[in-house]
């Protein structure tokens, strides 16, 4: 992140700096240097409100979530996809409690539940942190996380969905199968770049060492869980839960806007009464959880203000232009118009810059929600990811510093999942 960091800022200053010298704005235009000012202030503060927007949210959240810590509903669903995740992440223990953090991240996001899956998403690195013996490097299981967390698979993209029913779309849910395929292939693309990328860059700790740190986290995070991992289910209830996920892939599809409004709401009443049900204390269990949250979404501030001030001077000097222009050409050759690329190429940067390019693109009456172009940046907004944010974000939590093959296989699937969008896109729409 530090070369990523260095290398956006002096790119802004050089191409804006050229711009002040060579370019005599018109007699009302800001100077390029002065817009360049501008946007950084603009950025710095836009990070502060965006990360006391997130207080609520983390605190909401990780409170519904330490209710569900406690009542064991983590380590019940920790122990039905145990043979899934032990491939995936063979580093932590299948009992350790990043296992049911990670699940609930994932399954959030297949939701499409936006910002909600961001609280869980930290309290997963949290835990992981607490298996690292070197504090401050990204470990494998780490890098894997963030990976499948930025491809993850989405059956709901909802935010999408109401963006494009308010721009008047016929078919505002028409982004479903198109979401669904281009996030299939993403993720798959990115444990694949995950495992393959992890052979060039040297693991941060030997198994020793992983197995002692393990030891040493696990009796202390709660009293309730048990000192050796315990069995999982037999394989034919996690293969009964698969195929029952599997099967709502369908019923998502077409009914998924039916049942958008219901998830959140319905998520809260579920963990609460799941915690009652169990004996948990709710009230004093989700407070404690929401402090943490409170926490947390403090201490992210200081590294979304350097990634979103990196982002916004790009922006404002007219380089993200510069890259834009040439290639555009190029990308309209392959299904990508000039139109949907500064899309592509924002969603790694800025969610919100993304969003508002796919507001502007679908609400003009030239391109419209239900063109290809709106079909195109619709399906790019819900099915990639947020990429150097949540880098920024989750890695910010535990203080990573070096972050290994995180961003080369988070872009992977970035690039990966543009790539399917275009694909589906031009099948369905084009």
């Amino acid at each position: 992140m530090n070369a990523v960091f260095l290398a956006a800022v002096l790119i802004a200053f050089v191409v804006a700096g050229y711009r002040q010298i060579t370019v005599t704005p018109a007699p009302d235009a800001a100077a390029p240097m002065d817009v360049l000012g501008l946007a950084m202030i603009d950025a710095a503060k836009g990070s502060v409100t965006l990360a006391i927007g997130l207080v609520g949210v983390m605190a909401l959240f990780l409170g519904l979530m330490k209710v569900a810590e406690a009542g064991g509903l983590l380590s019940i669903i920790a122990k039905t996809v145990r043979p899934l995740m032990v491939r995936l992440f063979p580093e932590v223990p299948a009992d350790h409690p990043a296992m049911g953090a990670m699940i609930m991240n994932i399954s959030a996001n297949v939701l499409g539940l936006g910002n909600a899956a961001t609280p869980f998403g930290i309290r997963a690195m949290q835990e992981l942190d607490k298996l690292n013996p070197h504090k401050g490097t990204a470990t494998n299981a780490m890098v894997m996380f963030l990976a499948i967390n930025t491809s993850s698979v989405t059956l709901l993209p909802t935010g999408v969905i109401a963006l494009r029913a308010s721009a008047g779309s016929t078919d505002p849910a028409g982004i479903l199968p198109t979401t669904l395929f281009a996030t299939i292939c993403s993720t798959t693309v990115a444990i694949i770049a995950v495992k393959l990328y992890q052979r060039f860059t040297a693991p941060p700790e030997t198994a020793a060492d992983a197995a002692d740190v393990a030891e040493e986290a696990q009796p202390a995070e709660s009293g309730t869980l048990p000192a050796e991992p315990s069995e999982p289910y037999p394989v034919w209830v996690s293969a009964l839960v698969l195929a029952v996920v599997v099967a709502l892939i369908p019923v998502t599809i077409l009914y998924g806007r039916a049942i958008a409004p219901w998830i959140i709401p319905g998520l809260m009443v579920t963990l609460l009464g799941f915690g009652a049900l169990r004996g948990v204390r709710v009230y004093e269990a989700f407070v404690e959880g929401a402090r943490d949250g409170f926490d947390v979404a403090l201490r992210i501030i200081p590294y979304l203000v350097a990634i979103l001030v990196a982002v916004a001077m790009l922006r404002a000097s007219g380089a993200l232009e510069l890259l834009i222009t040439p290639l555009g050409a190029i990308t309209t050759l392959f299904g990508l118009p000039a139109e949907a690329l500064p899309m592509a190429l924002l969603r790694p940067l800025s969610g919100s810059g993304a969003y508002g390019i796919l507001a502007s693109i679908i609400q003009d009456p030239a391109t419209g929600p239900d063109t290809y172009v709106g079909y195109l940046v619709s399906t790019f907004q819900g099915s990639t990811e947020t990429t150097f944010y949540v880098l920024a974000v989750y890695f910010g939590a535990v203080q990573i510093r070096r972050i290994r093959h995180a961003l080369a296989a988070a872009l992977t699937a970035d690039l990966a999942g543009i790539v399917a969008a275009v694909a589906i896109t031009a099948y369905l729409f084009g």
